[in-house]
């Protein structure tokens, strides 16, 4: 099996629907200059929250990609 090399970056992703839109938005944002993402990892949920009601819900994230 040939060795490779990746490197994390933390991203965070924001959605008014859920906090797996927010993960998604993430990556999908994270894709269109990154190239060969490997691992999302959650480490952190959190929500917005104005007069008493959620307005955004967002993801953090540990992305890995292939270092070239």
């Amino acid at each position: 099996m040939p060795e490779h090399t990746y490197k994390v970056i933390e991203v965070i992703g924001a959605s008014d629907k859920s906090w797996e839109d927010a993960a998604n938005n993430a990556v999908k944002r994270a894709a269109e200059s990154l190239r060969d993402l490997r691992i999302a990892e959650v480490i952190k949920m959190d929500m917005k929250i104005e007069d008493g009601k959620v307005i955004a819900y967002r993801t953090r994230l540990n992305l890995s990609f292939k270092y070239h």
